[in-house]
């Protein structure tokens, strides 16, 4: 991966140059960059200084998680829902190309991952998805990024809405009418994002973590024990073009964990730790889409049902719901986080609030993570189909952020060096293949979704019906 050698110590050299070449071979290039950064330091307003860099005197120290503890949020914030549409992704498009996609796609996932973390240490004051516009674009790609990446988390909260209603009907056999499931999810997850700082979630992450790995236990027990009878499992299929891109759309939204990812460096220790972070997540994640997948498919065949949870019998299926709440509860408080950190740094980069308890700050903060839950909420009842919803997330969306935009990144980063050597042309050609894949998955994307929830029959907007999945 480029750079050649130590992510870490590469990581110290692009803080020290910005924006960097990101090639040993380039040492003029590097000179000249490095100027550009000592330039750089004088007189620097407000937004373009680290928000969280001087915290000796703060109330609120942001600055606080170790690389484990955002290794434990990734993979809390990565695989809560993700998993649980892949057995059906390879009822869809049959075992071989299922497979070689999550796996591919878990690769790809990883370079992008890493350039994101290159675009942050060479511009430590970015934060999110807005900063980085702004860096690019000035005031109209500040603006621009910050609203995409705040829809793109909100529409993420409301699938965590959306599978908690899910979990409730099938637990409690639809005891309560579904909007009414929506409501308590709504509290609750309100409630847990009121803490401000990611290090007090992580150790909820530890806990996330445990729950969906016991769930999708009881679950591939469970199949295996009782697997469906006369089930068709294939090595390949010829499904209809919709159904098969909204099938790897399912993989690619169990990889959209990266809009988080300039958050969660931004509140390391040392922030030069994030590839270690970074790989444990890539490793774990495709780990078990792969063995989740292929398991629970084996036993269930091409009438897998998603979310995954529903695939066992009715007890089993509760339980497995139930061990699940935390992870669906927690990954959900996690987007809400970030999501709502964007809009409180964005109110208060500069002032004494952003690392204070005053009323105003706290009181901000409260009212925030409220209207993003509420209209996460919204969009939970008003798209109730599971599938569907991550298929338009994924268009939309995580396209962007979890491959096309490290591209961009990539490209920004390097301009005037694209054709420095053969190594440099290669990396310029992937990159280029990146930013078109994200914008072909955008476009088909939009596309697919559009007629897969035009033609939906399972499945009424604003309704008390159970809408528990099951096969």
């Amino acid at each position: 991966m480029e750079p050649a050698g130590n992510a870490a110590s590469d990581f110290h050299t692009a803080r020290r140059s910005s924006p960097p070449p990101y090639d040993s071979e380039s040492e003029n290039a590097g000179r000249d960059a490095e100027k550009h950064e000592l330039s750089k330091q004088v007189n620097l307003s407000p937004k373009w200084q680290d928000p969280f860099a001087d915290e000796a005197n703060a109330e609120v120290k942001y600055r606080s998680m170790d690389w484990w503890q955002a290794a434990a949020l990734m993979i809390a914030e990565t695989v809560s829902l993700g998993i649980l549409s892949l057995p059906s992704v390879l009822a869809t498009v049959g075992f071989v190309p299922g497979i070689i996609l999550i796996v591919g796609l878990g690769a790809l996932a990883t370079y992008t991952g890493y350039v994101i973390g290159q675009f942050k240490a060479a511009y430590p004051h970015v934060v999110n998805m807005a900063d980085v516009g702004e860096v690019m674009l000035g005031a109209w790609g500040r603006e621009i990024g910050g609203a995409s990446q705040t829809i793109f988390l909100v529409f993420v909260m409301g699938s965590h809405v959306l599978t908690f209603n899910i979990a409730m009907n099938t637990i409690t056999q639809h005891r309560a009418c579904t909007i009414v499931w929506g409501v308590v999810g709504l509290v609750l997850l309100w409630v847990l994002t009121l803490p401000r700082t990611l290090k007090k979630v992580s150790y909820l992450s530890i806990v996330s973590f445990i729950s969906i790995i016991t769930a999708v236990l009881v679950t591939m027990i469970g199949v295996g024990i009782k697997p469906v009878p006369d089930r068709s499992v294939q090595a390949f299929t010829t499904p209809a073009f919709v159904p098969a891109f909204l099938a790897a759309a399912n993989i690619i939204f169990a990889f959209a964990g990266h809009v988080a990812f300039f958050s969660f460096i931004s509140e390391l220790k040392t922030p030069e730790h994030f590839p270690k972070a970074l790989y444990l997540l890539q490793v774990v994640d495709t780990a078990m889409y792969v063995l989740a997948a292929a398991l629970i498919y084996a036993y269930t065949g091409s009438k897998a049902a998603s979310p995954a949870l529903g695939n066992t019998g009715p007890t089993l299926r509760r339980i497995a719901y139930g061990l699940a709440l935390p992870t669906i509860i927690i990954a959900g408080v996690i987007y809400g986080h970030v999501a709502s950190k964007y809009i409180y740094v964005r109110m208060f980069r500069g002032t004494k609030h952003l690392s204070s308890r005053t009323w105003l700050a706290q009181g901000s903060w409260g009212g925030i993570t409220l209207v993003l839950w509420v209209l996460a909420w919204v969009i939970a009842q008003s798209i109730p189909n599971f599938n569907q919803l991550i298929g338009l997330i994924t268009s939309i969306f995580a396209s962007w952020f979890t491959y096309g935009l490290s591209g961009v990144f990539w490209l920004y980063l390097n301009k005037g060096h694209w054709t420095a050597g053969w190594k440099k042309s290669a990396l310029t050609a992937l990159n280029l293949t990146i930013v078109a894949l994200g914008a072909v998955i955008m476009a088909l994307g939009l596309w697919t979704s559009g007629v897969s929830i035009a033609n939906a029959t399972n499945g009424k907007a604003w309704s008390c019906a159970d809408n528990a999945v099951h096969i």
